[in-house]
């Protein structure tokens, strides 16, 4: 059996295509599961957490993968983070142990094939990240997210077994989503001070 670190990025989308399923209730309560354990983990560290991505709009169509924003404290030891998540039984996907904290793991991606829960955990810094206004907008916003909906369908028919193509064709439709909402809603995910 082979091990997911010594597989060729085309091997690892054949691997793992894109899944595409109806929203799930139960994501909301993955989400809150690790919360709980990031926060044992992190303590007073931890800035804020965050349930981002399309398992985070009810009723929208998603990758089943919950995808969680961990915000921590800036004076952090990057090498900690890493050493830490990896010890707590996440795999790295991408990112390198530097200042600002910039790291992406994964849970749930197994030689066989995706467990039953899957995850993505974005660690970063307290920041105005736009993964916070593009949520937000497309609850808000029900004809965006079916839209939203439409666009992923189409682009999973063409890049299924390709990961980073269907991200990047994504891109447009994200990026004007994010410009609408932060004209709607100013400085609404601004890190707080803390203390």
């Amino acid at each position: 059996m082979k091990d997911l670190t010594t597989m060729s990025l085309e091997e690892l989308w054949q691997l793992f295509p894109i899944v595409l399923k109806e929203h799930d209730p139960a994501y909301r309560e993955w989400y809150e599961e690790e919360r709980a354990r990031l926060s044992a983990v992190w303590g007073p560290r931890l800035a804020r957490i965050s349930h981002i991505g399309s398992t985070a709009v009810p009723g929208l169509l998603a990758k089943p993968t919950v995808d969680i924003l961990m915000e921590l404290d800036p004076d952090v030891d990057p090498r900690e983070v890493l050493d830490r998540t990896l010890d707590e039984g996440w795999l790295a996907m991408s990112g390198a142990p530097t200042r600002p904290v910039k790291l992406v793991f994964n849970k749930g991606y197994t030689p066989e094939g995706f467990a039953r829960k899957v995850f993505h955990l974005h660690v970063r810094t307290p920041g105005d990240w736009d993964e916070l206004y593009f949520r937000d907008y497309l609850i808000d916003h029900p004809g965006r997210a079916r839209q939203y909906a439409h666009l992923k369908m189409e682009l999973k028919g063409r890049y299924e077994h390709d990961r980073d193509a269907y991200t990047q064709a994504k891109g447009s439709f994200i990026g004007e989503t994010t410009a609408l909402a932060r004209a709607a809603y100013p400085s609404r995910h601004l890190p707080r001070p803390r203390g």
